[in-house]
């Protein structure tokens, strides 16, 4: 099997486990309300930035990937 055929399994399977995820999930608990998320309300205006929220989707994704690529060398 060539790479590229591992690697579109892969991203299948992935979107499989994510889409069943959202399914029964709607919303995922905790995530946009962690200590670190900018959240400013003054009056009519609200600025919020989920910064916290976005760098752990980033370690978590990155780490996803890392041991994917690890799996399949």
């Amino acid at each position: 099997m060539s790479f590229l055929g591992k690697v579109l399994i892969w991203f299948g399977f992935l979107l499989v486990v994510l889409g069943v995820f959202v399914s029964f999930f709607e919303k995922i608990p905790y995530l946009g309300k962690l200590p670190g998320d900018i959240y400013v309300k003054k009056g009519n205006f609200t600025f919020y930035f989920p910064l916290a929220s976005c760098v752990l989707i980033s370690v978590i994704l990155s780490l996803v990937f890392y041991l994917i690529s690890k799996f399949l060398k």
